[in-house]
């Protein structure tokens, strides 16, 4: 019987059972594909992430109880917070490869930041999603990822219902509803019931079109993020050409040991 050591940590929050909870496996060889699913599936957490050491710093794949997915923010940054917290690392950034590519997680203090791809997005009929959601839409949106809706404000994003079996029909991977904030520059909130995930507590790789789209129509660059109905999470975003820089802090929940 192998053992394998298992870490859950709280992501975009400075206070435990907040935020996004990831589980992080850090392993020696990968696993066939077939258990790596089979222990995302048993954690039914929004995100697995499984990291192993390589040549040039570290490989990561993230798993949700449905699939493998290709971008995962908040299971990012809590890989690199344990990394830092674990091993020696000898810079303040970790390294991570990917299937989106290249990664970092960058380390200032106790706050962590992910270097991610920015996302842009197209005005689209909003007629495809109006009756996805039970608020009047002011704006719909498509990136290469999600759909977006702008909302008259945070209240409607708060009070907002979704047809999650409508959206399911539809071709990307989910939805993204967001509107002014009342404690930040933005407020949004996630649904992705496409990988089993009915709303998605904080979405790191939902914020490289988010601080974009907010850049633009607030003219900064420098934006602060809530997301979360139920459990709130705080995102700091820093948007550059081609690149957003994603902020949060991270706490422990708890580690253990998996026996396969």
């Amino acid at each position: 019987m192998d053992s394998i050591e298992i870490f859950q940590i709280d992501a975009f929050t400075d206070k435990v059972f907040h935020g996004n909870p990831a589980a992080i496996c850090l392993l020696n060889d990968w696993l066939n594909d077939e258990l790596l699913q089979a222990i995302a599936f048993e954690n039914n957490l929004s995100e697995t992430a499984f990291v192993i050491e390589n040549a040039d710093g570290y490989q990561i794949r993230w798993f949700t109880p449905k699939g493998e997915i290709n971008l995962c923010g908040h299971a990012t940054l809590a890989a690199g917070f344990l990394l830092f917290e674990l091993m020696q690392i000898p810079t303040d950034t970790v390294h991570f490869s990917s299937l989106s590519g290249s990664l970092y997680v960058h380390k200032k203090d106790d706050l962590l930041t992910l270097n991610f791809p920015r996302l842009n997005c197209e005005e689209m009929s909003m007629q495809m999603l109006a009756n996805i959601i039970d608020k009047p839409i002011l704006g719909a949106y498509a990136s290469d990822l999600d759909y977006l809706v702008l909302l008259a404000n945070e209240k409607q994003v708060v009070d907002a219902q979704i047809d999650l079996q409508g959206l399911l029909k539809l071709p990307k991977r989910g939805l993204i509803i967001t509107a002014r904030g009342s404690e930040s520059d933005f407020y949004s909130r996630c649904f992705y019931l496409k990988h089993n995930i009915a709303e998605d507590p904080v979405t790191g790789s939902a914020h490289c079109v988010l601080a974009p789209f907010w850049s633009k129509r607030l003219n900064k660059t420098k934006l602060h993020a809530i997301q979360g109905s139920i459990r709130r999470g705080d995102v700091f975003c820093e948007v550059h050409e081609d690149r957003v820089h994603i902020s949060g802090y991270c706490k422990w929940y708890s580690k253990g040991s998996l026996f396969i």
